[in-house]
């Protein structure tokens, strides 16, 4: 199943051409033209009995085989509802067994799995459900204080009385269909039931017959991109987008070289989420490795417990993430002797968490990687054997199959090496678009094809990228261009500071001013004189932040990402702006 050329070829990069900020990412290994079901099949059959998947908190351990039949049973049980080819089916809860079979049971069927986050309230639901036309909607009665059903009701109050499968909204016309992951509620289908439909020979035939009608190009998963920017769009992307992001994650991860005991990735992201979805999932069913689910949402003493007790051999995370498994109190009675890797992403990493990662969860294999859900997600990543530097200081090379270029913001121009300008990417992995905002696709991806990520970035002679910050981000002082994320990476060298977030303010003289808003490391107390003395002399004055604010947390999206405008807005309240 895998196309791989004589080994080695591509363990080493290409270079940028001419010094200029463009690269062509390695051709050699060859894109799969299989849709997701192909690719489980393949792999249920070549590696039947190897441990598939495994979520603790729901008593789970599945082989490959056993999860390929019950995804058969689940896509042919979600046809026998009536759902069709090209249907949009939400699915909305954290992470658990029902949303991995989800995930594949919709891509068996042809049928397009909308990422619904699971800490959406009414309205963003009501946004999400009706700006695809969600036809089916997934869900648990509850997770915590989040109560799905009821969450529903207020925008659907017909549900309690409908017929299941039957379900006629005024608010969500093309809502059909509600199908609760695990207690039996009012006007909805169970999905055991759904699931044991599944198993009649004749909802089977039918699943076969749907599967001749797939294509690789068909659109198979839409994910709302993070609201860091505004109302969410809906980027839609193919089998043949993420089946070959996956596969290519997992080749510059060695996969294919480990043994079953050194391919064992534990997941603490969130699935709704591309580095979950298709990081997790995706990687996990392309190379035939173990997929455990920590928990349900992020828990860093959870996802220690995880490689633990199941000998977990890589590690995915944020870096949030990362630092709080790192601060967990009784962080050294875990066994991590079986770590050796894992994936960084999502946003960017200071040099000194890469560096801490590597040495205290034994993580030497460490790769940080770099995308956007609008490529599938990713375009950089380090190779495993990479070094420190290279790993703490860049996101890594340009994928295979992948073009990059670094675009002057103000001539349009190709970017000389080692000079920032906005990243734009072109490939297999660009998305097929923004559901249904055909203007929007335009804008992000022109007649050209370049994908414009919006991200400030520079890259060196060997290809290696950098990452600035967003455009968006960037901060404008009396005509000086500051990058936050330089700020950040650098104040993260002061012993004191946990955290730190720099965000650019209204100021009438300067247009912008510069604030950092930093979180001290547990019972540690300085000044924001201090913290200005701290910097003068190693950064440019005009660099030097006008306003320090000590904080203790930082809005975030849901997937914890940092909401930089709306910390601007409370800054700009809190210094009264």
């Amino acid at each position: 199943m895998f196309l791989r050329t004589s080994g080695e070829m591509d363990r080493t990069a290409t270079l940028p051409i001419g010094g200029l900020s463009y690269v062509q990412g390695h051709t050699t290994l060859h894109l799969i033209n299989k849709t997701v079901g192909q690719c489980l099949d393949a792999t249920a059959q070549r590696v039947p009995d190897r441990e598939a998947l495994v979520v603790h908190h729901e008593n789970i351990r599945l082989t490959f085989a056993q999860l390929k039949e019950e995804v058969d049973k689940a896509a042919s049980g979600l046809l026998s509802t009536g759902l069709c080819k090209g249907d949009r089916l939400g699915m909305w809860g954290p992470n658990s067994y029902a949303w991995v079979l989800m995930q594949l049971a919709t891509a068996q069927a042809g049928i397009i799995l909308v990422s619904v986050n699971p800490a959406y309230q009414a309205m963003e639901v009501e946004y999400a459900l009706k700006k695809v036309g969600c036809k089916a909607l997934v869900f648990p009665r509850q997770f915590k204080t989040q109560h799905y059903y009821s969450i529903l009701k207020q925008i659907c109050p017909e549900v309690e009385k409908a017929q299941p499968g039957r379900l006629k909204s005024q608010r969500l016309p093309e809502l059909t269909t509600v199908i609760s992951a695990d207690a039996p509620l009012p006007g909805t289908l169970l999905l055991d039931e759904v699931v044991a439909a599944g198993s009649q020979e004749q909802n089977l035939a039918r699943l076969r017959h749907t599967q001749q009608l797939l294509s690789c190009h068909d659109p198979i998963n839409i994910q709302f991109t993070s609201g860091t920017t505004g109302s969410p769009k809906g980027a839609t992307l193919s089998h043949y987008n993420i089946v070959n992001n996956s596969n290519m994650i997992g080749e510059r991860l060695r996969l294919h070289q480990k043994p079953p005991d050194k391919s064992r990735v534990v997941l603490p992201n969130p699935l709704y989420h591309c580095l979950g979805s298709v990081g997790g999932t995706m990687v996990s069913l392309m190379h035939g490795v173990t997929l455990i689910l920590s928990s349900p949402v992020f828990d860093g003493k959870k996802a220690l417990e995880a490689i633990s007790r199941e000998r977990g051999s890589l590690l995915y995370g944020t870096p949030t993430m990362f630092v709080d498994i790192l601060n967990q109190p009784d962080f050294s009675s875990y066994d991590i002797s079986a770590m050796c890797g894992g994936v960084i992403g999502g946003s960017p990493a200071s040099s000194e968490l890469i560096r801490a990662i590597i040495n205290k969860l034994n993580m030497k294999e460490l790769v940080v990687v770099y995308g956007s859900t609008e490529n599938s997600p990713v375009t950089f990543m380090n190779f495993t054997e990479d070094t420190v530097e290279q790993k703490a200081e860049s996101v890594g090379r340009i994928m295979p199959h992948t073009e990059a270029q670094i675009v002057n913001m103000g001539t349009g121009t190709l970017a000389e090496l080692n000079t920032p300008g906005e990243l734009c990417i072109r490939g297999y992995c660009v998305m097929l678009g923004y559901w249904g905002e055909p203007w929007k696709t335009e804008e992000a991806t022109g007649q050209d094809k370049w994908y414009r990520t919006g991200d400030i970035a520079m890259m060196d002679e060997q290809g290696f990228c950098k990452i600035l910050g967003r455009s968006k981000d960037m901060i404008i002082r009396g005509g000086e261009n500051i990058y936050p994320a330089e700020l950040e990476n650098f104040f993260h060298t002061h012993p004191q500071v946990q955290e730190v977030q720099v965000v650019g303010v209204k100021d009438e003289r300067m247009g912008e001013e510069i604030c950092a808003c930093i979180q001290l490391k547990k019972g540690e107390k300085t000044t924001a004189e201090e913290i200005k003395a701290f910097c003068k002399g190693k950064i440019s004055h005009f660099k030097i932040p006008r306003y320090i604010v000590f904080v203790t947390n930082y809005p975030l999206t849901v997937s914890g990402k940092v909401q930089k405008f709306k910390l601007r807005e409370q800054m700009e309240q809190h210094l009264n702006l």
